[in-house]
């Protein structure tokens, strides 16, 4: 990794931890006229015309977008004091003569109705760290939330409030989401409530190796829309504001927006949100192998010929989905279910996107010769 990718990532991987703009009191943290159309002024290059206003896009979405608080009860930080007293050498050996009054830990970030009932999508980043929630709408109205679930994996969340009748978001599909389209991002960056900025669609399937694990799913819309701290689990809408994504990472060497922010694509985000309101986790489906990026590289190292897809570097699990089908260690996987994959990432969503017990039509090429592989996705417990 060259120099200037390892600074932007690393500020990337502050931007992710303080999005939220956590306030931590224990140790500062780094960033961290009625007929006009809805887009009445536009202009023609010589192609499709490009809209300039999106006062409809942002009204259609505000509503929907809340102000979350995040805190840390006090029996929660003493709790965690102890839990950290033996990872602290001074306080094993010495004990109380170390101790201190535990300062509870807070923070704020965005999120999305899901459901006219309550139900509010977020980052996990966003409130992992606490067990008490305040949630604000558009309309100042204050609500105490509970959490539903989490997923470190995917970085979502889930929390509910006891309400009805809500302004839920309208869902877009962010498979039809294309490089070079106007998209909002809506949220509440440095406590500004119901900020919005535009961008367009710098990239899609990016993986900025944020999430870390074996297990991390990125798969990243990557725009350039002023995304800052506080944006977290805030919305990403299209020009018709509907949902595409929720706003979850910037690259940045300063903890402020630089350029770019990175955005979970909503059918991945409406898989995870359902399993976490329906089971309080992800029951996420596996194929059990190590995986990589075609290049030039890996062709070379695995001794294949050059096939754009990614390459099945070794078989990891025996008794996982992949092996259970019959794929094989140096089998390129260049589509599922008759869609084109290129990038592991594409591929991890595309599979994250499934349910256990779905069965997908892989398309692989071994030794030359495609072919098409159903595979039953299991767990990774699964036997």
């Amino acid at each position: 990794m060259n120099k200037f990718w390892s600074t932007v990532l690393a500020g990337a991987t502050g931007g992710l931890l303080t999005f939220g703009a956590a306030k931590l009191t224990e140790k500062p943290q780094l960033v961290t006229n009625p007929e006009t159309p809805s887009y009445a002024r536009q202009a023609s290059y010589g192609g499709a015309p490009v809209p300039f206003d999106f006062t409809k896009a942002a009204e259609r979405s505000m509503d929907a977008v809340v102000h979350i608080k995040a805190s840390e009860s006090k029996e929660s930080a003493i709790q965690r004091q102890r839990d950290q007293r033996y990872s602290d050498p001074l306080q094993f050996f010495f004990g109380q003569r170390f101790q201190y009054e535990p300062q509870p830990r807070s923070g704020t970030g965005s999120g999305v109705i899901y459901t006219e009932d309550g139900y509010i999508l977020t980052n996990n980043h966003v409130v992992d760290f606490a067990d008490e929630f305040e949630v604000t709408l558009h309309d100042n109205r204050e609500f105490k939330a509970r959490l539903v679930g989490r997923d470190e994996s995917t970085d979502m969340a889930v929390i509910k409030i006891d309400a009805t009748g809500l302004a839920a978001i309208e869902i877009g599909n962010s498979d039809d989401v294309r490089v070079g389209e106007w998209v909002l991002a809506v949220g509440n960056p440095f406590d500004l409530t119901s900020t919005v900025t535009a961008g367009i669609v710098s990239a899609k399937a990016r993986d900025i190796d944020i999430i870390k694990g074996a297990s991390g799913i990125e798969s990243f819309i990557q725009t350039d829309a002023a995304v800052n701290p506080g944006n977290s689990g805030g919305a990403l809408v299209d020009v018709e504001g509907r949902l595409i994504g929720i706003n979850s990472a910037i690259a940045t060497p300063t903890g402020v927006f630089a350029g770019y922010s990175f955005a979970i694509p909503v059918n991945l985000v409406k898989r995870i949100a359902d399993d976490l309101m329906k089971y309080g986790s992800y029951k996420r489906a596996y194929l059990g192998v190590n995986i990589a990026t075609m290049d030039s590289y890996v062709a070379r190292e695995l001794a294949l010929d050059y096939t754009q897809g990614v390459a099945v570097v070794e078989i990891a699990d025996t008794q996982g989905s992949a092996a259970q089908a019959g794929i094989q260690a140096k089998d390129i996987i260049t589509k599922v279910n008759g869609k084109n994959v290129t990038t592991t990432a594409e591929l991890m969503e595309y599979i994250g996107r499934s349910r256990v017990g779905e069965t997908l039509s892989v398309s692989v090429i071994r030794d030359g010769k495609s072919q098409v592989i159903p595979v039953r996705l299991k767990t990774k417990s699964d036997g």
